[in-house]
Order: structure tokens, then C-alpha cells, then sequence
């Protein structure tokens, strides 16, 4: 069916949606910088204060070029190509074995000093295709265990599969709750619901009990005083960062945990040296910040013109709250230690980018929205 050329018409970007996540951008931006200036500066292979917020600029421009590209085309255009970004990713996601590991993992695939992570691509690759499926066999369906749930779960489950194949647990239970979140408001059936979340709880179990590292982090996280040298020690400096923070902070820049006390700070634990050198009110700020951005993406969604746009914003909008939660739980010690960056905030280009590129579709669809 054609749609008619006042429906193609687009109207202005959800602002409130957009200010936030470039406020984002540009704190997580300061951010890199404050958290890695010590240790690159220190760092005897790059001795400058300035190498991470260089590259962390440079990605912040680029995803920023790109969201402005994907908030002018259709976003339903992306339906045409989905299957090739699926064959694509799971392409990615198998060639990162090419490549020699790093810290036992292998998530990465690096040309030269450039890295890119393809699980960053998989968690929305698998949103797509659930949003064009589920708008395709309609609401019934989806309300049936063979045809509605199994189907999803046994795609969601490959990709997430793949994932933690490269030991990349955190990033594949992502994807298997931004499933069950897209089949929930697709119409799934809470009896069917639980059943899932069970398996995947029991999947998740599995996952840690087989793995020493990983079961050693789930014990460090309930008592991590009891290794505070070895598994429990990155927690303690996390908390430690978090106490010293008080409410108004130490400083802009002046943080000490930063110095060689919390692994890597500019990644995983950023919201630490958040919370240090700009204490509970800068904290307290973020999570507003995310918070807006998940009830700005719930509008979009609930105003979409279509089901695919409905979905697609709910995937979206998912897949940066679950992530959110998870690195704030983590920092925080309300859960075990696992390595999901904090949206626009951590060092990480290819997380940023395709952040951004996402965030540039749910701005295209809010764009819609008022003609559906």
C-alpha cells in the first residue's frame, strides 16, 4: 500500500529527546578525559594526558554526523536491509575469532589501533529483526508460545550465543532481557513471560557456576572484603571513589581513585570517578539524564505511526536503560561485577557511534510520529 505524500511528510525531532542525549555525549566526553588523563600521561606507550579525550572526541563528532544522517531518512527504509545487517552481524560477530584475545576474551576486531566490538551492532541487529517480524505475523500470534515466543527466542538466543561464545556474558544478557522487554509489549503472555525469564535465569546461572572468573565475581560482589587484593578489589575502589565523592564531590579532575587504583577508569567504572569528583548531585544528574532519555523513548514509541515504529523506539529506547541499570548496579555493588559500558559516557568508539546511530532512528521516528 502506498502512503500518501502528506504521511511521509516529517515534523520536528523530539528536542527534549535530542538536548539530553548530546548532554550526554558531551559530560561522557569531559568524563574520558578527567578519568584518563593520570594514566595516559603516565602510561610510558602513550605519555598524553590528552590521548584518550582525542579519540573519544573524534568518535563523539563522527557519531554525531551519523545521527544527524539517520535522523533524516525513513526509518522504515532500514526494514528492506534487514536481513543483510543480520547475515552481516553474525559475520562480524564470527570473525572477531580471527583476531588474538584480549584479557581472555575475544569481542574485538582491530585493524591497525582501531578496534570495533560487533556485539555493539548484534543487541540492536536483533531489535530489528523482532520489530519487523512481530509488525508482520500481527498481535495474535504473538500471543502463542510456538509462533510468538519461541521463534524470537531461538534468534535472540543465537546472536546472544555468539556473544557469549566471545565471553561477553553482560552483552548477551542484554539482548535476552531487550527480547523479552520487545515481546512484552509486543503482546506476549505473562504465563509465557515467566517461563522465559526463568530460562534465561537458569541459562544465566549456568554461566557463571562453569565459568571460576565469572563465578569468583559473583562471590567477590557479595563479600568482596573477603579478596579485597584479587576479585574483590575492583569493587571496593568503585566504592571507596563513590564515599570520597560525599554529596557536592571532590573536584572536577581531582579525583585519586583514578590514579592507578581502579583498573582502566575511563571504561566500566567511569560512574565512580563521577561520583568522586563530582559526588552524589553529579550522580543523581546522570541517572535524571537516562531517566528522560527512557520516558522520551516510551513517547516516541506509544506515538509511532506504526507497529514497526512502536517496536523499534521500545527495542531502542531498551536497550540503553538495561545498560544503564546493569554498569550503575555494577559500580555500585548492587550486582556482580560484569563489563557494560555506561551509554555516551565510557571510553569506547564503537560503542558511542552505534549508540549515537541508533539514537538518530528513534529521533527519525519521533520526527513521524504527529502525522501516524
Amino acid at each position: 500500500m502506498k502512503i500518501s505524500k502528506s504521511k511521509t511528510k516529517m515534523g520536528s525531532i523530539d528536542f527534549i529527546l535530542f538536548s539530553t542525549i548530546m548532554l550526554l555525549v558531551a559530560i561522557g566526553v569531559v568524563m574520558v578525559y578527567s578519568a584518563s588523563s593520570y594514566m595516559a600521561f603516565f602510561d610510558k606507550s602513550i605519555q598524553d594526558s590528552m590521548f584518550f579525550l582525542k579519540r573519544q572526541g573524534l568518535w563523539a563528532v563522527i557519531g554525531t554526523v551519523l545521527m544527524f544522517f539517520t535522523i533524516k531518512f525513513d526509518y522504515r527504509i532500514i526494514k528492506k536491509y534487514t536481513k543483510l545487517l543480520m547475515i552481516i552481524s553474525v559475520i562480524l560477530l564470527l570473525a572477531v575469532f580471527a583476531f588474538e584475545s584480549t584479557k581472555g576474551a575475544q569481542r574485538w576486531i582491530r585493524v591497525g589501533s582501531i578496534g570495533f566490538q560487533p556485539s555493539e551492532i548484534a543487541k540492536y541487529i536483533v531489535v530489528l529483526y523482532m520489530a519487523k517480524s512481530i509488525e508482520v505475523k500481527g498481535g495474535r500470534k504473538i500471543g502463542t508460545l510456538l509462533y510468538g515466543v519461541i521463534p524470537y527466542l531461538l534468534v535472540s538466543g543465537f546472536y546472544a550465543g555468539l556473544v557469549f561464545a566471545e565471553k561477553n556474558l553482560s552483552i548477551a544478557a542484554v539482548i535476552m532481557i531487550v527480547t523479552m522487554i520487545v515481546l512484552y509489549v509486543s503482546g506476549a503472555r505473562i504465563t509465557h513471560m515467566i517461563g522465559v525469564v526463568g530460562l534465561v535465569a537458569l541459562a544465566g546461572i549456568a554461566g557463571i557456576i562453569f565459568e571460576p572468573y565469572r563465578m569468583a565475581r559473583f562471590t567477590s560482589f557479595l563479600n568482596p572484603w573477603a579478596d579485597p587484593k584479587d576479585s574483590g578489589y575492583q569493587l571496593i575502589q568503585s566504592l571507596l571513589a563513590l564515599g570520597s565523592g560525599g554529596i557536592w564531590g571532590v573536584g572536577l579532575g581531582r579525583s585519586r581513585q583514578k590514579c592507578y587504583y581502579i583498573p582502566e577508569p575511563h571504561n566500566d567504572f567511569i560512574f565512580s570517578i563521577i561520583g568522586e569528583e563530582l559526588g552524589l548531585i553529579g550522580c543523581t544528574v546522570i541517572v535524571i539524564l537516562f531517566i528522560v532519555i527512557v520516558w522520551r523513548g516510551v513517547v516516541v514509541a506509544v506515538k509511532a505511526r506504526d507497529t514497526y515504529g512502536t517496536l523499534l523506539a521500545t527495542g531502542i529506547t531498551s536497550v540503553i536503560a538495561v545498560q544503564a541499570i546493569i554498569n550503575i548496579a555494577v559500580v555500585t555493588g548492587s550486582m556482580p561485577v560484569t563489563g557494560v559500558p555506561l551509554p555516551f559516557i565510557s571510553y569506547g568508539g564503537s560503542s558511542l557511534v552505534i549508540n549515537m546511530v541508533a539514537m538518530g532512528v528513534l529521533l527519525n521516528i519521533s520526527r513521524q510520529s504527529e502525522y501516524g
